[in-house]
């Protein structure tokens, strides 16, 4: 079992969504973007996503600064979140034995705090 952790100010993914209009499509799926654009404070849930994506990342082993592909990693459902892998980190899930992935996301006004889990497989 590997775990990994985030925790990100809400404020500053905000001022990313203001700054550079890429960001929501350079991080986010279309599916990801729509769910968030539709909350009450996009924002929030934009943070929850970006959270979990470098919990997920983290969890693998993936190199969340060099070599992340933001997009492979799909945040979905609610109110339990589930993750769907695609791309280059769905390849390197499975070169490395990765099994399921448990994820958990929270926030206050101020952060967003998301925890993977990942079973290896059997």
């Amino acid at each position: 079992m590997k775990v990994g952790v985030d925790l990100i100010e809400i404020e500053r993914v905000r001022r990313a969504l203001d700054r550079y209009p890429r960001f929501r499509e350079r991080c986010f799926t279309e599916a990801e973007r729509a769910y968030c654009d539709s909350r009450p404070n996009p924002a929030q849930s934009y943070a929850g996503r970006f959270a979990g994506k470098e919990a997920v990342g983290k969890a693998l082993g993936f190199g969340v600064a060099r070599a992340f592909a933001w997009r492979d990693i799909e945040i979905a459902g609610r109110p339990k979140p589930s993750v769907r892998l695609s791309g280059r980190v769905a390849g390197w899930a499975e070169r490395v034995g990765a099994g399921a992935i448990d994820l958990s996301m929270t926030h206050s006004r101020e952060l967003a705090n998301a925890v993977a889990v990942v079973d290896e497989e059997r």
